[in-house]
This record gives structure tokens, C-alpha cells and sequence, in this order.
């Protein structure tokens, strides 16, 4: 279980709280102004990627409190592991996720964490464009999670949500989906999915638009809003925030209607938490950063930058939240972790909109030794090698379809797998298989594959066109052979609208790299610091 312990007003204490891990539940009263709380040094936090907006307010933190807050940005899954192993504790003093809750479910979690803090909140709602809001009614008429499913099923409208197994935002909305569907009032479990499967593919039938990140579907929105172009969809399933930072832009050509379901929300509390077994110096930064962030004047500050909503009582809402015409219920999350974990390999596996990965795969010369052991070791993973936490769910799904373009000197011979339904390990086999035989040689043709790549994605959609498209181009070194990027430039508005994602990794042209995945409405991942297999991992979020 967790505690959100109030901003302690000292150090003792602090100390004292954290002598009872996190086991007990302790209110949180109005905070109140007075003298900083003081501290010293760094509190290192490992944080979920979207409070980055954080920095500006953790700035001025810094200069009250003398602690300066390092975040480390994570994705959820990647997060709980690294807590739940331990090595989390071997980094940071801290953690600060959207929510707890699922890592909590995870025996031994509350030995690993103490005070929690909660620190803002944004529940997972609908945002539509104003027009599609209106012509639903449900500017008017507040809508129940069925009637969403049902309207979306029939296309009546379409949208974009983040992927449950990268970030909270799109397992809060799974979670609230599936909750509200199943309509007991009860936390789900397990048994209750399979029932529910017809009627949470009609709502996800609807979703045009995947991410693996709140803020990178919000752009990616935006973007193809302002373009009027294929990707562009009516709306988003994601925090209250994003919905109303994206209003508040005045980037959207038609601002967003806030849809709250009628039925209930899950919403994220955002809880700064200290971890377990910190020395002193630490528990004093940790009391000073949480004293800080509590107080009103800090809370107003936080809603008016992140649109997210206050922590603490006293403190007054901004008239853009909702809703207007009643109590905003929360619906319940998942009890046991084979329920939240069962939820998540649905979707991947049953639920989702399909997808198809186009892999193009740089086999030069310069590959040779570790570096395509990496790229095996990488692939080989998402097969279901990879048996840790993220690896499960990064595994590659069910009804997905997989396709290799491996390059060298010039494009070598597309490998094309269908991973079915049910019992898709004989094809996960074939395909860890053929990541074995793979050999480098040669020069680096990188458009050259990548236009194979797309007409690939061209001729694919034409058989089965419901389908959720990415290229993902991998290369350790600059281009060598064939054509050029004014070449793949020049041919881009011909080319399917499908999003390339990078891979920067070796001595690879990084800016162009960049460039690719700008001009198709993907996005870069480094592989040069980290790990290949991680970078792979991270990626499936997006496809």
C-alpha cells in the first residue's frame, strides 16, 4: 500500500514517517505559506517523461529550497522494473510517476518506497474537436464510456491515445474503458477481459493515431491538425492537461471540446515519492522540494503552466476545468497484478488496431562483431526472449505484421512474417531465426532500402489497409551508396504517409537521421549512449 504523507514541516519529522515505509494512508490537509524548508545539494528523481514541464517551477524550487531536483525521464513500464529490481535505489533518491498504483501491485513494491507526496492531478478524459463535440451532442450531453466505444466503433469519430504498455495515459484509459464496460463497480480482473473483448475493439477501432509518449501524440496532433493531412484525427484520449495546454497554444486550427465521461475517469495523482533506505541529507531535500511544491501559491503556479489540477484543497480552479454540470467519479483500478498485466497483453494481442513494422536494417560491413550481435540481441528480444517487465509486452503482438528490409551495398530480399492470432510462437521462431542469420558486408544504401521499405508499406495497405504503419531504420554509419536525401526528398510527397523512425547508433549522420524522421512525422531515438535492445523496446510504443 502506499502513504501520501503531507509536506512534512521538518526533517525529524520526515524521518519519522519514513521509519513506516509506505504502509499507512495519512490525509493530506490544506498546505500553508511560511519560511522555506531548507536543503542542500541534489535529489536525483527518476520521473515519467511528461513533467519535464516541470522544469521552470523545480528551477525556482531550487533557488528557495537550495535543493536541486534532477529528473531522469522514464517510460511506466521501464520505471516499475527499475524499482521493483531494486535498481532504482542504486541512482536515485526518488521516483515521481503519473501513479503508483501499478507499481504497487508488484509484490515487495512497498519495501522499496516511503513518504509519497501527491503533488498535482489530471484525470484521462476525450478531447474533440469542437465541431465533431457537436455534432456527437456531447457538448451538451456528457456521454458514458459505452456510448464512446459504440460511437467509435461505428467511425463516427476517430482519435489518437498513447500505447498501455508505454505510458500511463493509455493504460489509465484502458483501465477506465474496460472498468467502465464491465460496469460492476468493482475493480476488474482477469476473467471479466475476455467478455469485454467485442466491445473494446469497437472502441479502439476508432484510434488513428498511436504514441508512446503524452507529449510526442500531443505534437504529432497538433502537427497533422495544422497539416490537414492522413494522419490528422478528431481527437485525443489523454490527460485533462494535454487536452487544455493544447487550447491554450493557439496552434489548433479548431480548439478541443473536454468530453468527461459520464461514468468516471482514472486519474493521475502524480506523487513525488521518496525511495526506501535514503540517508538524511536526502530525506531533508526530499521535506524541502515536497514543502515547496504544496504550498498554494506553488499549486496556482503548477495549474496555470502544466494545466494540471491542484494537489491540496483552498486552492481554486482555473474556469477551463470541468465539468461544469457534475461530480467527476473514479473508476476503479485493477486489485491484483494479473488483472493489470492480463489488460495490457490484450491489447497488444487482441484489442488494438493491428500493426505493421517494417524493419530496414543496415547489414554494411562496418556492422560486423558487437554491433550486429547488438542488433540481434535487440530483435531477438521483441520475439519473446526478453522475459523482464517491458520485454513482455514489447514482444511483437498478435495480427501484427512484421517485415525485414536488410541493406548493404543495395536492398536485400524483404522478409515478410504474419504473426496470427493465436499461437503466434511458431512465428515468433521463424522470425528469431531469421535475426540469427543475419551477416554484415558491404556498403550502406540507406535510401535505397528505405524507398523499398515504402513500397512495401504502399503495396501492404492496398490488401489491408486497418492497419497501424511504421518503418523503423537502423544505421551505424554515413551513406555510402545509391541515392541521396535531396533524392528521398524529392520523392517524399509520392511515398505513403508513414512515419520512419531512427535509430541513432555508431557513427551514424545524426542530423540526418533527424531529418528523416522530421519529414515523415516520426521521431529519433539515441542508441549511441544506451542500449540497442532498450532503444528497439522503447519504440514499439510508437507502432
Amino acid at each position: 500500500m502506499r502513504r501520501y504523507g503531507m509536506a512534512l514541516l521538518a526533517t525529524a519529522a520526515l524521518m519519522l514517517g519514513a521509519c513506516t515505509g509506505g504502509g499507512g494512508r495519512t490525509p493530506q490537509p490544506e498546505a500553508t505559506e511560511g519560511p522555506f524548508l531548507k536543503g542542500s545539494g541534489t535529489l536525483r528523481v527518476l520521473a515519467g517523461s511528461e513533467l519535464a514541464d516541470l522544469t521552470p517551477i523545480l528551477a525556482e524550487a531550487r533557488a528557495a529550497t537550495g535543493v536541486d531536483v534532477q529528473l531522469t525521464a522514464t517510460g511506466t513500464l521501464d520505471g516499475v522494473e527499475n524499482v521493483v529490481s531494486g535498481n532504482a535505489a542504486k541512482s536515485y533518491d526518488a521516483i515521481w510517476f503519473a501513479s503508483n498504483r501499478y507499481l504497487q501491485l508488484h509484490p515487495g513494491a512497498g519495501d522499496k518506497i516511503g513518504t509519497a507526496t501527491k503533488v498535482a492531478t489530471s484525470p484521462v478524459v476525450l478531447g474533440l474537436r469542437r465541431t465533431v463535440a457537436a455534432k456527437l451532442g456531447w457538448d451538451q450531453h456528457r456521454p458514458t464510456w459505452s456510448e464512446i466505444a459504440v460511437a467509435a466503433g461505428e467511425h463516427r469519430f476517430t482519435y489518437g491515445m498513447t500505447n498501455p504498455a508505454g505510458s500511463n495515459s493509455g493504460f489509465s484509459a484502458l483501465v477506465g474503458v474496460a472498468s467502465a464496460l464491465a460496469g460492476t463497480g468493482a475493480a476488474l480482473s482477469a476473467e471479466q477481459i475476455a467478455p469485454l473483448t467485442p466491445r473494446l475493439r469497437a472502441f479502439f477501432a476508432g484510434q488513428n493515431l498511436t504514441a508512446g509518449s503524452s507529449g510526442w501524440l500531443a505534437d504529432a496532433f497538433a502537427r497533422n491538425a495544422a497539416e490537414k493531412n492522413d494522419h490528422a484525427v478528431d481527437g485525443l484520449v489523454n490527460y485533462e492537461s494535454v487536452i487544455l495546454s493544447l487550447n491554450a497554444g493557439g496552434k489548433l486550427p479548431e480548439p478541443l471540446t473536454v468530453v468527461y465521461p459520464a461514468d468516471g475517469v482514472v486519474t493521475a495523482d502524480y506523487p513525488l515519492t521518496l525511495l526506501s533506505g535514503v540517508p538524511e541529507q536526502t530525506q531533508t531535500n526530499y521535506a524541502a522540494i515536497a514543502d515547496y511544491l504544496r504550498r498554494p501559491s506553488v499549486q496556482q503556479k503548477i495549474m496555470a503552466q502544466t494545466w494540471r489540477r491542484p494537489a491540496v484543497a483552498g486552492v481554486e480552479l482555473a474556469e477551463q476545468f470541468g465539468p461544469k454540470d457534475g461530480a467527476l467519479p473514479e473508476l476503479p483500478f485493477p486489485g491484483k497484478l494479473e488483472a493489470a498485466n492480463a489488460l495490457i497483453g490484450a491489447f497488444g494481442d487482441d484489442l488494438r488496431k493491428p500493426a505493421r513494422t517494417i524493419y530496414v536494417l543496415d547489414l554494411s560491413g562496418s556492422m560486423k562483431g558487437a554491433r550486429i550481435q547488438g542488433l540481434k540481441s535487440a530483435l531477438t528480444g521483441l520475439t519473446g526472449a526478453d522475459t523482464s517487465l517491458s520485454g513482455q509486452f514489447a514482444r511483437f503482438n498478435g495480427r501484427e505484421q512484421v517485415v525485414m528490409v536488410p541493406f548493404s551495398t543495395k536492398p536485400g530480399q524483404v522478409r515478410r512474417f504474419d504473426v496470427p492470432e493465436g499461437s503466434f510462437q511458431p512465428t515468433l521462431d521463424q522470425i528469431k531465426g531469421y535475426v540469427g542469420g543475419l551477416s554484415a558486408n558491404g556498403d550502406t544504401a540507406i535510401y535505397d532500402a528505405l524507398f523499398v521499405a515504402y513500397d512495401q508499406a504502399a503495396a501492404l495497405a492496398k490488401e489491408d489497409p486497418d492497419r497501424f504503419t511504421s518503418i523503423v531504420l537502423l544505421t551505424d554509419g554515413e551513406l555510402t551508396a545509391g541515392a541521396k536525401l535531396p533524392d528521398f526528398q524529392a520523392r517524399l510527397a509520392q511515398l505513403p504517409k508513414v512515419p520512419v523512425f531512427t535509430i541513432l547508433f555508431g557513427e551514424g549522420n545524426v542530423a540526418e537521421m533527424q531529418q528523416i524522421a522530421d519529414l515523415t512525422g516520426g521521431r529519433s531515438f539515441d542508441a549511441r549512449t544506451g542500449s540497442l535492445p532498450a532503444a528497439f523496446k522503447e519504440i514499439r510504443g510508437y507502432q
